[in-house]
């Protein structure tokens, strides 16, 4: 631990050259921070302590400034998700249109709640602000793909499709 309490570790990018390549496109370290973060992120599956400490001392700052874009943004998870993330946009359109019945779905089917994950760590359940798809309401994302105008059968075999 240093003098703030917080724990000294540090996160060691695979890829060496892929940082390197990060920070040359950036005159200010400091914009190199969220793609440096997304590139951990797919390295290790989510942000530790470890991570954010690493990314501070390359982009020259606090851990806490990294911090800040970290709980800014519903994209960087600070703790292990599973295999699969769902989630379900809750923005009104898609609210109106059946999300909370395909939340409910989840929840009843796996028995999580919205930010847990299946005791297997094969599916992680998210309720998330708009993923701009509202013409085409509910819309799930399930990792990087976007399902939208699902009804609850369609989400249903959807489901049972993941591995």
């Amino acid at each position: 631990m240093n003098t703030n309490g917080v724990p000294n570790e540090k996160f060691t990018f695979s890829d060496k050259e892929k940082v390197e390549k990060i920070l040359s496109h950036y005159s200010d370290k400091k914009s190199a921070t969220l793609p440096l973060l997304h590139l951990a992120q797919s390295e290790k599956g989510y942000i530790s302590g470890a991570v954010i400490n690493s990314v501070a001392d390359l982009v020259d700052c606090h851990p806490a400034v990294v911090m800040d874009c970290v709980s800014f943004y519903t994209m960087l998870y600070t703790k292990p998700h599973g295999r699969h993330i769902i989630q379900v946009c809750q923005t009104l359109s898609c609210s109106l249109n059946g999300s909370d019945a395909l939340v409910d779905q989840v929840a009843d089917k796996y028995g999580i709640q919205p930010g847990e994950t299946t005791k297997d760590d094969r599916l992680t359940l998210m309720k998330v602000e708009c993923l701009g798809s509202c013409g085409t309401a509910p819309v799930v994302q399930i990792n990087n793909e976007y399902h939208e105008g699902l009804s609850e059968e369609k989400f249903a075999d959807l489901l049972e499709s993941l591995p």
